[in-house]
């Protein structure tokens, strides 16, 4: 943008957030961005479990393996440069990178790789429990991952594959930590927990140099950074809760990027030097009918149901540039996604389906949907589009908590809700929307088919076990692909959107990524011309 530069980075973090501010620019490379980050609880790899936590441990930590800002679908080397697999003895032995050392000078070694992972299972923070999926506990975490020169060996427990085990250790909380910085920090045994909340001891492309909860975060530039020294000198993220202040400073240009636009004020940029860019993010939106409300019952009403939804109507209006067609349960974008979307609005197709199944018509069925735009329009477009034929929706809404509180019951009859994965690998989703091997009342499960009270069958249980455990990549990947197949030919889960994200920014910016989570937020290729 062409304004009155102003070289004092202390303007940019004085301007008022509410009041139009005197046109400026943004000091020379540094990139400062505008967005609510009051949802950070923690920053600690070992406890962060919130979206913003997750974008700064990824630009702050390395792990083993990583999935990379050069390409967020290739799980890469990352402080292991190579590893070798054994299936058969539920092992895998990872090569420490030559030369590698933390932000403080400390070299990266493998004391720092056992330290790392036995602080997560010890602590037992809220995301410990990816890392104890591998039967990792406080009493034996330490005999399961060991060391024997520049080598890591990691021991798991369980019928699965080293592609599951890899995308696991891929994951937030497998961030390696400065062993020898947090031991000095630690207080009362906290392993250093208190100190990472509010400082950052990893190896990655930035360091942390500020964070004043609920006003900014400012990273600087790791020089040493193995894969290169990011673009940009500092990254400073500016706590701006309003969106139209989000706007307001972008315009101005007091700051070069915006992140949480909505779509309408999105649509109402109106500059050449402003950008917006779109990308799919993990979530996917469905609706759902509860096995336990007999007239949902019948295979013809899951089948007429994907012919009855407004696709291409939704996304080119209601959810503009929110949400596009994905009909499959992992996301576009991730290894293993199926993005065949057979299905289109199609009414008189699905009555033809009720008609020679004996479906009885009208149907009347309540929704649950969460109060919020754009949940709520949404729920009145499937309520006109169903009536085509004969399935009759009563739109409940209600808060977040109260929806997810029924839905978790089995209370409710039809469910308009999304789902995403906890870590990057398929079978995160498959577990959710494939498999439920006991469908009684006291078996709860934290997946779509056991709260919709589907008994899946045992034939796709046992292929979705099946998956879990093969030990060839590229074969485990087509195997997720016909399970998102299977359910999408038959399911009482009909699979419509997944989420996109839509983020405002200077045109001058470039090499920003914004992977499908929040764990996929890169900063390190962003440069400003």
């Amino acid at each position: 943008m062409k304004h009155l530069k102003s070289t004092l980075l202390a303007s940019v973090l004085a301007l008022p957030l509410a009041a139009p501010a005197a046109l400026a620019e943004t000091p020379e490379g540094v990139l400062v961005v505008a967005q609510n980050i009051d949802d950070i609880v923690a920053l600690d790899p070992a406890q962060a479990y919130e979206f913003t936590s997750g974008e700064l441990v990824t630009n702050l930590y390395d792990r083993l393996v990583q999935y990379d800002a050069e390409d967020t679908t290739v799980l890469a080397p990352g402080l292991a440069t190579d590893w070798q697999a054994d299936d058969a003895a539920k092992t895998i032995t990872f090569t420490l990178r030559d030369g590698a050392t933390f932000a403080s000078g400390n070299p990266v070694t493998t004391e720092d790789v056992l330290y790392s992972f036995g602080r997560v299972i010890k602590l037992n923070l809220t995301p410990a429990f990816i890392l104890a999926q591998l039967g990792w506990t406080p009493e034996n975490v330490d005999q399961m991952v060991t060391a024997e020169g520049n080598t890591v060996k990691v021991t798991y427990d369980g019928d699965f594959s080293s592609a599951f085990v890899l995308n696991v250790l891929a994951s937030r909380p497998a961030s390696i930590v400065d062993s020898a910085l947090v031991q000095e920090h630690e207080v009362d045994g906290d392993m250093g927990n208190a100190w990472l909340n509010e400082n950052s001891a990893g190896s990655g492309p930035f360091t942390l140099d500020r964070y004043a909860p609920a006003q900014m975060v400012r990273m600087g530039a790791n020089e040493n950074y193995f894969n290169g020294a990011p673009e940009v000198d500092s990254v400073i993220i500016r706590h701006v809760a309003e969106a139209a202040t989000q706007q307001l400073l972008l315009e101005q240009g007091d700051v070069d990027m915006a992140r949480n636009l909505t779509p309408d004020q999105i649509a109402s940029i109106d500059s050449e030097e402003i950008k917006v860019e779109t990308f799919p993010q993990a979530a996917v939106h469905f609706l759902s009918f509860n096995q336990k409300t007999e007239s949902l019952t019948p295979p013809a009403v899951w089948e007429a149901a994907r012919y009855l939804v407004d696709y291409e109507g939704m996304t080119n209006s209601i959810i503009k540039g929110q949400m596009d067609v994905h009909q499959a349960f992992w996301p576009k974008g991730f290894p293993g996604s199926y993005d065949e979307t057979p299905f289109t609005y199609d009414p008189e197709k699905a009555k033809a389906i009720l008609d020679e199944a004996g479906v009885e018509t009208p149907i009347t069925v309540s929704m649950d949907v969460i109060n919020a735009a754009p949940f709520t329009d949404m729920a009145q477009s499937l309520q006109a589009s169903f009536a085509d034929a004969g399935i009759n929706f009563e739109i409940l809404p209600g808060t977040g908590s109260q929806v997810i509180t029924k839905y978790r019951e089995r209370s409710h009859e039809a469910m308009l809700l999304y789902w995403g994965p906890d870590f990057m690998d398929p079978h995160s989703n498959a577990k959710a929307f494939a498999y439920n091997s006991d469908n009684s009342d006291g078996s709860y499960a934290a997946t779509t088919t056991w709260r919709n009270a589907w008994a899946v069958p045992e034939a796709l249980n046992k292929k979705t076990m099946a998956a879990l455990s093969e030990a060839d990549p590229e074969a485990r990947l087509d195997m997720y692909r016909e399970l998102q197949k299977s359910v999408q030919d038959s399911s009482p889960i009909v699979i419509m959107f997944q989420a996109a994200y839509q983020v405002a920014m200077d045109d001058d910016v470039t090499g920003y990524v914004n992977g499908a989570t929040s764990d996929f937020v890169y900063y390190r290729l962003v440069d400003k011309d």
